[in-house]
This record gives structure tokens, sequence and C-alpha cells, in this order.
């Protein structure tokens, strides 16, 4: 189909909101945005500098992180710009093409990897004595390789069938970011086929994925239980504890939202806050406050720095 549009710029609503709270949710999200970033960037850091930290996990680990701190980038500045400046929401319909190819590209990437780490724990607690010839450096390699690669696949179909429909007006997008079903709302032709398509490339690969990650903690669970000892146990459920918080608050919010394509709550922005804003935050909370050997390679790293000076 011939793309007709004559929408040149969206606007973008923001998150619903009375106009009072415009300067302290500004504030709010800055600094959650800020914290992220240097947050990531720091286990990015600590991972690298650190040779007992370059195991699969944390291998995998830094993919999310790198994925986490652009993730947040894609979609928490444009979210700021219209609470302290009245045409913040204005966005060309290239940048919105842009920002929904990044976007779902970025995501669906992260949906993949939570599932292959979570397929990473369980070779590393129910095969541990095969799992360091399974998870070599080629493997792990491609396995990162693959989610990415799948995500960049899952992206391009998602916005190719967004953009080839015609835009005529209204161009006011009920989102604080470029997502496909609030686009969707404003095509001047019929959006069944891609709402079709939203719901088995999204909802449903989206709760695939989470349900192969219960799979897999479902076999760990047995696992853990079978070891003798309660330090290794404890150990074990640890490291399973901190991955599980990070899946839940990604995949709910996502499936919530996704695998309702014909919904027009504003709700849904608003859930769309957990698994844009608050789940890439979570990540090195969670990874760092949550994890000795994480914590251990901070303190070296901060007392060569303090020696240095």
């Amino acid at each position: 189909m011939r793309n007709m549009s004559v929408v040149t710029t969206f606007i973008l609503t923001g998150l619903p909101h009375a106009p009072a709270l415009d300067i302290p949710l500004f504030g709010i999200f800055l600094v959650i945005y800020v914290l992220t970033v240097m947050g990531n960037l720091l286990i990015l850091l600590v991972i690298t500098v650190d040779s007992h930290l370059h195991t699969p996990m944390y291998y995998f680990l830094t993919n999310l992180s790198f994925i986490d701190m652009w993730f947040s980038t894609v979609t928490v500045p444009k979210m700021l710009m219209p609470l302290v400046s009245p045409g913040g929401g204005a966005i060309s319909f290239h940048s919105c093409v842009a920002q929904l190819y990044s976007f779902h590209f970025l995501g669906s990437t992260e949906c993949f990897l939570y599932t292959v780490m979570s397929y990473d724990r369980y070779l590393a607690i129910s095969q541990p004595l095969r799992y360091a010839s399974l998870m070599r450096g080629r493997a792990c390699a491609l396995l990162a390789t693959a989610t990415w690669l799948s995500g960049s696949l899952h992206s391009a179909v998602q916005t190719t069938l967004t953009f080839r429909l015609p835009y005529c007006g209204p161009s006011q997008i009920q989102h604080y970011f470029c997502d496909a079903p609030p686009i969707l709302r404003l095509a001047c032709a019929d959006t069944s086929t891609n709402e079709m398509v939203i719901f088995v490339n999204i909802g449903v690969v989206a709760l695939s994925c989470f349900l192969l990650i219960v799979l897999s903690y479902v076999s760990i669970v047995c696992s853990i239980l079978k070891i003798r000892t309660s330090e290794g146990r404890c150990r074990a459920f640890q490291t399973c504890t901190s991955h599980c918080i990070v899946v839940l608050c990604f995949f709910v919010p996502c499936v919530f939202v996704y695998l309702r394509p014909g919904s027009k709550d504003a709700v849904d922005g608003i859930v769309a806050v957990f698994y844009t804003v608050l789940t890439p935050l979570l990540n090195p909370v969670v990874y760092t406050l949550r994890n000795k050997e994480v914590k251990k390679a901070l303190f070296k790293v901060r007392s060569k720095s303090v020696f240095t000076e």
C-alpha cells in the first residue's frame, strides 16, 4: 500500500496528570533517568574491569545494562520535555518512526535476553558439571547475537506495518512516546491487521517468553531443593530472586498493555512507566544491592581509585 501520510508532526500528550504536578514529575523522572544511566554505566564498568565477573551470567548482564541504558534514553527525555515546555510534545513524523523502531528493537531484545538469562541460570544450577562446557564464550556470543537480531527483525516488522498506513489527522498521540497502539488510532485506514500483528508479534511473543522463563525457574526451584547444604540453597535462591524481580516488573505490565490491542484506556500510559522507566532502574539496583560478587567488585574499583589518588 502506498503511504499517503499528510501528517508531518505528531503531538505527544504525555502522562495524564494535573498541571500543578509538572515540576514535581519532571524532577522525579529526571532523577530516575540520571540514576538509571549512571547505574547501568557503573555495572558495565565494574564487569569490564573485574576479571572475576567474566562469566556467562555477567556477560548477559552487560548486554542487559547496555539495553536498559538506551531503552530509558529512547523514552524518558521526550517524556520530560512537555512537563517544562508547552510545545515540548511535538515530534516529527520521521523522529516518531525512529523512536518506535528503537523502542521495540531494544524492548524485544530485552525480552529475548531475559529468556536467555533464565536458561543460563537453569544450566548453572541444574547442570553444574556440564555448565562450563555448554556455556562457552562462543555459545554465549551466539545467544546474545540471536537476541539482538531477533529484536531487530521484530521491530522492523512492527515499524513497517505501522507507518505504511496513511495518517491524515488528527495528530495527537495519547501517550508519552511513539508506540504502535496509540499511533494506529490516528490512521485513516483499517487497522485490524496491524492490531492482530501487535497481539501476536508483541503480546503473544512476550507471554511465550515469560512462560519459558517460568518453566525454567520451576525447574531451577526443583534443583535448588535437592541441594543438601542450606548455604548452597540460599545462594542459589538469592541469584534467581534478583532475576525474577526484574522479569516480573518488565513482563507483567508489557503483557497487560499489548494483549489488549483494542484498549483505549489512559491507564496504558501509566502502566508503561513500569517497563520503560522503572525496570531500567531496577536492573542496577537489584543486581548490585542483592549481589555480593558485584558489591565486592565495586569496593575493589573504589579502593583502586582512592589508592591512585
